[in-house]
């Protein structure tokens, strides 16, 4: 089993590395492997004025979190590290410092971006399946990765767009997805209830919602997770309405393990 969480951005040293410590402590309680997940630039804001990262300038908050990458490892023993990136150009200095590339949903066709993260030394690419496709089209992005150096190419689920700032989950959608791809397949649970630009110049969601869902993917079969996690998310810079409260991360992946563990005993008909 696989859990993903950490804060939408990465907004300072400390709030990160607490963050971490509290996460990877849970999972390893559980014996389930943790990968913190944090972005250096958020570039799909919904509006101009929403807040990117730590930095005015991108090239600042990359070198900033590569540097603050090595010293959560350093804190962290054994901690694995996840971002997203947005320009090929991101790749060469990330790749030294993070476990695995995250491909953003609005970029899961950006046909350069992935062959360019799969070309990067490291662990695995997650490429986030957009919220505009059908389960099935992500035969069209496999394609671009058949001769992947790599060792691992993951897919994940956040959504698909209903309109009026409404995302559905579609567990038929997933279970196709589950069924292709097995543990590389990753249910974004805290994304799949955000309300994208629901609050206007920013994106709403309803986090309430996130345990049932977890829940049910974890009946479903479903053993990779995602989950935004923020120690005070009412007042994160982004998407702080879906992101779940830390403390209450512990009793979330307590039922996704339960749940879990009871679906690997039954029978399917």
């Amino acid at each position: 089993m696989r859990i993903i969480a950490g804060p939408c951005q990465h907004e300072s040293f400390e709030q990160s590395l607490e963050i971490a410590k509290h996460c990877k402590e849970v999972c390893d309680k559980y014996n389930i492997e943790y990968i913190f997940k944090a972005s250096f630039d958020k570039a799909n804001r919904t509006s101009l004025h929403g807040q990117r990262g730590s930095h005015i300038f991108v090239p600042d908050s990359l070198s900033q979190f590569c540097r603050d990458s090595k010293a959560l490892k350093e804190e962290i023993p054994g901690l694995l590290i996840m971002t997203d990136v947005h320009e090929r150009w991101q790749l060469g200095s990330l790749e030294k410092h993070v476990d695995v590339i995250q491909i953003p949903a609005f970029l899961c066709r950006q046909t350069d971006l992935i062959l360019g993260a799969i070309k990067a030394r490291i662990k695995a690419v997650n490429i986030k399946k957009g919220q505009f496709l059908a389960p099935w089209d992500v035969d069209g992005i496999m394609s671009k990765v058949e001769d992947h150096k790599c060792d691992e190419i993951w897919i994940t689920e956040r959504g698909t767009s209903f309109g009026y700032n409404t995302l559905v989950n579609d567990f038929t959608g997933m279970e196709q997805l589950l069924s292709k791809f097995g543990s590389n397949f990753v249910y974004d649970v805290t994304h799949s209830v955000q309300k994208p630009g629901g609050q206007g110049s920013s994106s709403g969601g309803n986090r309430s919602h996130v345990p049932g869902l977890a829940r049910a993917g974890a009946a479903l079969g479903i053993t990779s997770f995602f989950l935004e996690v923020h120690p005070d998310p009412d007042n994160a810079p982004s998407d702080g309405p879906n992101s779940l409260y830390l403390k209450d991360f512990a009793d979330v992946v307590k039922q996704i393990k339960i749940v879990s563990d009871a679906a690997r005993g039954w029978t399917w008909l």
